[in-house]
């Protein structure tokens, strides 16, 4: 299974794709919005099986990215994976078109 790992901060960045790989996944890190963005149009559909995807991103915020994704049609599952813990911020991010919401710390 190969994983789009789209998240800024290189502490958890780092942490998260360690511990996927440990796991037995493939994982391709990249570190903003628009970076994020340019893998999946440098990829055919179907490369990923998942995105985790922050939403505070330089370049283009993690809820653009989404949107973008879902304005294309493409039905990748995602999951964001966020410091904002609003009730607001989940419901923005799942009505964006995420699968699921995880809030950091976890």
């Amino acid at each position: 299974m190969r994983l789009l790992l789209v998240e800024d901060d290189p502490m958890i960045g780092e942490s998260v794709e360690e511990g996927l790989r440990a796991e037995g996944y493939a994982v391709d890190w990249v570190r903003d919005g628009r970076l994020a963005e340019a893998a999946l149009a440098a990829n055919a559909p179907g490369t990923y099986d998942a995105m985790l995807l922050d939403l505070g991103l330089p370049g283009r915020s993690g809820e653009e990215v989404l949107r973008q994704l879902r304005a294309r049609g493409l039905a990748l599952p995602v999951l964001i994976l966020t410091a904002r813990d609003a009730t607001a911020d989940r419901v923005r991010g799942l009505d964006a078109g995420a699968d699921d919401y995880l809030v950091k710390p976890f």
